[in-house]
């Protein structure tokens, strides 16, 4: 059966690695509709060759010379900020793969969850930020949500025929990232350009930095506590260098089940668009008498304190993981920008979360003013800093 796909952020890394295996997989997926924010050029480069129903983008400034590049084509366009809205609720897609990066991306997955819709779960700032009410709704609507992350990918692998009641604890993995072993006086003088330098892992530019910030592994922990309804206590990370094993899931007998691969997101981009079936891949294979041996370290909070502000943001609850995603969002373009430094980013968030009004309620509106509010005082702290 064909699956017809809805993809929001095509033009980004998980978006583009989506279309390579829609390429691989020609009679099993169509692409109903792309949705990029402001990558023109690829956008009219996706839409030619994949010949979507719809497509659209976020700046409504390229409209007019989207609509012109695929005039020959029978395409609606649609632009603006709720461009994407329309798209993650098209009655023709019955996957919505939601790609976006950052905030940004909640309200089109939310609304897809609304309509029931099936959601390919890249953005994993969708559960940190609301984890709570998306998951509510889901179960409401019967949208069924399959994570592409790898980690949360592998845990859905192991966990797959097994009874809930067995499973004692996750053990999500880390690489480490470039910074693993450098020391903590080092590690405040490390640049942009050098934190872009994944070691195992290609991504996009606000996934790399958290990857070498370590926040992105205290967002999975945010996200792996709703995704499988589990308690923050039960869910552990383990630093793995080599990135083969992707994640663990440990049982109540004292077994241990690992997924394992190469790093490459088009694995867990595969299973999630094809589950429960695993579609045949060309992808390399993993080869362990090449590579010798696996290890595995406790991640060092002293020196990566992300972790540990996740963490709290979680065990505090309500809007607090709302306020951590957007002071880590501000805080990593300034470190792009060159407005702070490494550690300035962990600074910044403490600092957020510090001055965050803790509300319980979980609303798409609270979690708007809290994004809104969290943006505010990372801007104003930023701005303190810089005279």
């Amino acid at each position: 059966m064909l699956k017809r796909l809805a993809i929001l952020g095509s033009t980004g890394s998980i978006g583009t690695q989506t279309l390579d295996v829609v390429t691989q997989h020609p009679d099993r997926f169509r692409v109903e509709a792309l949705s990029a924010g402001e990558n023109l050029d690829l956008l009219i480069k996706q839409a030619r060759i994949f010949k979507p129903s719809v497509v659209s983008i976020a700046n409504p400034k390229h409209y007019a010379e989207l609509k012109k590049s695929l005039s020959n084509l029978n395409i609606q366009i649609l632009a603006g900020p709720d461009a994407a809205l329309q798209i993650a609720v098209l009655d023709e897609a019955d996957t919505v793969v939601a790609a976006m990066v950052g905030f940004a991306g909640l309200k089109p997955t939310a609304a897809a969850v609304a309509a029931g819709k099936e959601i390919a779960l890249a953005n994993k700032e969708t559960l940190v930020v609301a984890g709570e009410m998306i998951m509510k709704n889901a179960s409401r609507t019967g949208s069924r949500i399959l994570p592409v992350d790898s980690e949360h990918s592998a845990i859905m692998q192991c966990i797959e025929g097994e009874e809930y009641k067995s499973i004692e604890k996750l053990i999500i993995t880390a690489s480490g990232g470039p910074f693993r072993e450098m020391s903590e006086s080092d590690l405040g003088k490390v640049t942009p350009e050098e934190a872009l330098h994944h070691p195992n892992w290609n991504m996009g530019n606000k996934i790399t930095i958290d990857s070498a910030s370590m926040m992105n592994k205290g967002l999975e922990v945010i996200e792996a506590r709703w995704l499988f309804n589990i308690m923050p206590d039960r869910i552990e990370v383990v630093v793995h260098p080599q990135s083969i094993i992707h994640s663990m899931v440990q049982f109540t007998d004292g077994s241990v089940k690992a997924q394992m691969s190469v790093p490459d997101m088009r694995l867990p981009i595969r299973y999630a668009l094809s589950y429960p079936e695993r579609l045949a891949s060309s992808m390399k294979r993993v080869s362990l008498a090449t590579l010798g041996s696996l290890t595995f370290e406790k991640p060092d909070t002293k020196r990566f304190r992300n972790m540990l502000l996740a963490r709290q943001a979680l065990e505090q609850g309500g809007n607090m993981p709302c306020a951590l995603n957007a002071a880590n969002e501000v805080a990593v373009k300034a470190f792009l920008d060159g407005r702070t430094g490494f550690y300035g980013m962990s600074e910044i968030v403490e600092y957020v979360l510090d001055k965050t009004t803790y509300i319980n309620e979980s609303t798409l509106e609270v979690y708007e003013e809290t994004d809104l509010h969290g943006r505010q005082i990372a801007n104003e702290y930023l701005n303190k800093k810089g005279k």
